[in-house]
């Protein structure tokens, strides 16, 4: 026997047989007419069977060759539009429709992924989307009528407007499987959108009504919060029942277990781990790719509703390339809160068409699952796109339930992968441009970190162990990953923070004076090579090595002087709520003497040493017997900031740095995200087809050897986004 069977099975044939019978008809030469009672049966047979993966490779090969004639990829694309019409509009439908929709979309998603992983052009004629000219049609269909739009209009349209429940679950998640692979097309092409790009299914997707993009991106955000659970104990799903017919999706997860979304399987091995969940994940998935997508566009923009050749042609003479607007990205920046009804400052209320969330219950959820690099990029795209949002974040009281998990994370840098730390980063440089959120930080105590393990930390407030974490973040990435623009976000944080302090605790007052001197050990290391260079040649030379020492030097100075303006900050607005920082730098006062006639620093230096001769002075003036303690030192300090009086030192403007997003987001965000939902959901994607992000290196390359280690991959601060606002 080939790939298929050649003749059916008849009467008396086992259930197994009839299945056998049937997908092999689907693949085959023969065409079935969209009217046929063929598609009844394919869709309402559970099919049982177990196929080696060779097997269902062959059979999807065959697809592909016959497909082109047979049209069965838009006739069953027909019938799954057909079928979820028929769940919406009947709320009430036997659960036999819905078995007939999921078997319509699983073997939609199935062969629709082969096609897209072996597409050779960038021509969507290639899958076929169409019927052909002589196909009878049934009354009242249009057979020119766009396929993509018309199943995209009506999975949106089921995933927007159905009620997540027992019935209704499995398709969801069928549902959100389907857009997954329709979506994949991204793959095929570089980071940087294209007009030649062709992603059929998601400009679809784009073309929906504003109001049904609503539904779709609330409905899609309530089920990452709601988290609703696999209904194990329904008797409307044969799949997870025991018995000897376990429909349609067992056999597809063990026929084809390396080549396709694995639903059953990904379901069951996913329910021991608490903090996963199946919809909710691919929800989150949808949404993100959904949101950062943005279709490139060459011509005048108002030729680009006209979709025949010669307008194809004449827009690419014009030369002009643009990005169309997104509305689901206009959908969750305008998301509002449940809770209220906004009214801006004029006294209108805004309309109604607007998505309406509990931010309280997205909130709670973020905080549980911040391990996860899908939700930190939800709460950086809505910390950073939706600013109602961001103000209900920062007006809570618990700003610990997010900002713990996120500086555990940090903590745990060496585990995670440099996209993940770089975003939890930005996300607090966000935060920190808010004053409020810098002083409330400071008012919530933490009773313990247990998972902080180099120092005892009790009763520490958020704020201290912010700083305690961001400096540990800059030291790791000195020593391992060597990003320039990690090291300016961490700093320009901190910058932000600094007029804030309040109370900050020894440890994190201490951490900041090592802080100074570990980059002044680096500062000075470079500087003696450059010595060296330059007193062996007379002079730097112009060779590659002195021009990256030369860069290196500019950066740690830059460095070296952010660090000393954040101490220039809390001793000029913020010195008598912070002794210990007071009592960090009189203790390591040494650290600071080689800088003091330093042009980039001597006036910063200068604050410093005043603070130091005031208080130098409080103690030198006091009698006592035997050695000062750190105890008795501190005291005095503490009784002495009461009348440290801030005239005379120099006054410096604040330093306040704000993000702001790249242009081109999608270049960055896009991989990233297909990247995390490859290795969440279990979508195994032909390798050598994926022009996305490069799958043959790891995502993070450390180089541990030779001079180069000391370098940072980016050497102008120019280049990045944390601006300092003046």
């Amino acid at each position: 026997m080939g790939a298929v069977p050649s003749t059916p099975r008849l009467s008396g044939a086992r259930p197994q047989d009839t299945a056998d019978y049937l997908i092999g008809s689907f693949v085959g030469e023969k065409t079935f007419p969209i009217g046929s009672d063929f598609w009844q049966k394919l869709l309402e047979l559970p099919l049982n069977l177990h196929w080696p993966t060779h097997r269902v490779q062959e059979a999807c090969k065959l697809f592909a060759q016959n497909n082109c004639n047979t049209r069965h990829l838009t006739k069953i694309l027909i019938h799954l539009s057909w079928c979820l019409q028929e769940c919406v509009s009947n709320s009430g439908a036997p659960s036999e429709v819905y078995e007939k929709a999921v078997n319509a979309v699983y073997i939609s998603s199935v062969f629709l992924k082969y096609l897209i992983e072996n597409a050779q052009s960038n021509s969507i004629e290639e899958f076929h989307l169409s019927l052909n000219e002589s196909e009878p049609a049934p009354n009242g269909f249009k057979t020119d009528q766009n396929i993509e739009s018309l199943v995209m209009h009506n999975v949106l349209n089921f995933i927007g407007s159905v009620e997540v429940s027992p019935k209704t679950y499995l398709l969801h998640h069928e549902l959100l499987n389907f857009m997954l692979v329709a979506m994949s097309t991204q793959l095929l092409y570089g980071p940087a959108p294209g007009p030649t790009d062709m992603n059929p299914f998601i400009d679809a997707a784009m073309a929906q009504e504003s109001s049904l993009v609503g539904l779709v991106v609330r409905r899609l955000l309530l089920n990452y919060i709601i988290r609703p659970r696999i209904p194990y104990n329904s008797a409307s799903y044969p799949v997870f029942s025991g018995g000897s017919q376990p429909g349609v999706l067992q056999r597809v997860s063990s026929a084809a277990a390396t080549l396709v979304l694995l639903p059953f399987n990904y379901l069951v091995n996913s329910t021991g781990d608490g903090s996963r969940n199946p919809l909710a994940d691919s929800s989150l998935h949808v949404l993100l790719i959904l949101n950062y997508y943005h279709k490139c566009v060459v011509g005048d923009e108002s030729l680009t509703d006209r979709s025949d050749d010669s307008a194809a042609s004449d827009s690419l003479s014009k030369g002009k390339t643009y990005f169309s607007d997104n509305p689901y990205c206009k959908a969750l920046e305008n998301a509002r809160d449940i809770e209220f009804d906004r009214v801006d400052i004029e006294g209108n209320a805004h309309s109604g068409s607007h998505v309406r969330l509990p931010f309280a219950s997205l909130f709670d959820t973020l905080g549980m699952c911040l391990a996860d690099e899908t939700a930190v990029l939800l709460l950086y795209t809505l910390v950073h796109g939706n600013s109602d949002f961001l103000e209900y974040v920062l007006v809570r009281t618990d700003l610990d339930t997010l900002l713990m998990p996120i500086l555990e994370t940090l903590y745990s840098a060496s585990k995670r992968t440099s996209n993940h730390i770089y975003i939890l980063l930005i996300i607090l440089l966000i935060l920190s441009q808010d004053s409020s959120f810098n002083a409330s930080i400071h008012k919530i105590v933490l009773p313990s970190i247990p998972w902080y393990q180099e120092h005892l930390l009790h009763r520490t407030s958020l704020g201290s162990l912010m700083v305690i974490i961001l400096i540990r973040t800059v030291k790791y990435n000195l020593s391992k990953l060597r990003d320039l623009y990690l090291h300016t976000t961490c700093l320009a944080t901190l910058a932000n923070m600094a007029p804030h302090f309040h109370h900050l605790s020894a440890y994190a007052s201490q951490r900041l004076v090592s802080l100074f001197y570990m980059l002044s050990r680096k500062y000075n290391k470079l500087a003696e090579r450059i010595d060296d260079k330059m007193g062996k040649s007379g002079s730097l030379g112009q060779d590659s090595l002195a021009e990256d020492l030369s860069a290196e030097l500019h950066i740690y100075t830059d460095f070296l002087r952010i660090v000393l303006e954040i101490v220039n900050a809390i001793l000029t607005y913020a010195l008598p709520r912070n002794p210990e920082v007071v009592y960090a730098i009189m203790h390591r006062q040494e650290v600071f003497e080689p800088f003091k006639n330093h042009p980039r620093f001597s006036e910063l230096i200068e604050n410093i040493y005043m603070v130091l001769d005031f208080f130098n002075s409080r103690i030198d003036s006091q009698t006592h017997d035997g050695e000062w303690s750190a105890e008795k030192v501190l005291q005095l300090i503490i009784m002495n900031c009461r009348s440290w009086r801030v005239e005379g030192m120099k006054m410096f403007t604040q330093l306040h740095f704000s993000y702001e997003q790249e242009s081109h987001p999608e270049e960055f965000f896009t991989p990233y995200i297909w990247r995390v939902a490859l290795s969440q959901r279990g979508l195994s994607f032909d390798p050598s087809a994926i022009n996305l992000f490069p799958v043959d290196l790891p995502i993070e390359k450390p180089n541990d050897d030779g001079d180069d280690q000391s370098k940072f991959q980016n050497t102008n601060l120019n280049e990045h986004r944390v601006l300092l606002d003046l």
